[in-house]
């Protein structure tokens, strides 16, 4: 009985473990990045994240305005002090010029996952800046 209990349980924590988000090995594609004439200073910036199963970024923030739209399988997103959404195929959402995004994963633990999203930025600035943990 206690090699049974203790079975148990250690396959209820190694669970625990398989659920949790594997950050900063999404795959990001820059498809097109171009200085705005009529806006000094600014860039647009039109990208692809794809996330295998389990995946996702590391909490961050933008200095500029992103639109994300999802292309494949299950995106969750949660920005600022908004509830945790997930968007599926062929929804989009939109993120405020510096707002801290606390999650941006997979939803799914056994199919990848695909955004397609597009930035307003200043022309020096990066795509995110992790948040302190």
């Amino acid at each position: 009985m206690k090699v049974l209990l203790g079975t148990t349980l250690l396959l209820a924590s190694l669970s625990v473990f398989a659920h949790e988000p594997v950050y900063n090995q999404e795959k990001i594609n820059v498809l097109q990045e171009h200085a705005l004439a009529n806006l000094p200073g600014k860039k647009t910036i039109m990208l692809t994240v794809d996330y295998a199963p389990g995946q996702a970024t590391a909490p961050h923030s933008h200095t500029g305005t992103a639109v994300a739209y999802v292309l494949e399988g299950e995106i969750t997103s949660r920005v600022n002090d908004e509830k945790a959404v997930t968007y599926k195929v062929g929804e989009s959402f939109y993120e405020p010029a510096g707002s801290r995004h606390f999650e941006s994963s997979n939803a799914s633990q056994t199919k990848p996952a695909k955004l397609l999203v597009v930035m307003v930025m200043d022309d020096k600035a990066e795509v995110l800046t992790p948040l302190a943990q």
